[in-house]
């Protein structure tokens, strides 16, 4: 896994009013699990969160969730109400049998 991903939520990054919510919820969410497999912690990244915003409001009028395929790695999820970042970290982390480390 590498330290650089942009994590695309349509609604979750583009809005981070709620303080359950914020980019640091976001963030430690993710260096949680890192930790227990021994990976580097991610660390927020100003361009590549303009990045994913930026193809989320494009995505946000079609709905379609699909790759952009760009330069950075991408995580996709979808929610709606009060749904949050640190809920899509987790929906990721309940696909965590599905991943391979030979790949």
């Amino acid at each position: 896994i590498s330290a650089a991903f942009v994590f695309f939520m349509v609604s979750a990054i583009a809005h981070v009013s709620l303080a359950q919510n914020s980019i640091q919820d976001f963030i430690e969410a993710h260096n949680a699990i890192r930790a227990q497999v021994g990976v580097q912690p991610l660390m927020w990244n100003g361009t590549v969160a303009a990045y994913a915003e930026s193809y989320a409001n494009k995505r946000s009028a079609d709905c379609n969730l699909e790759h952009s395929d760009g330069p950075y790695g991408e995580n996709i999820a979808e929610g709606s109400g009060d749904f949050t970042g640190v809920d899509a970290v987790n929906l990721w982390i309940g696909e965590k049998e599905n991943y391979d480390t030979n790949s």
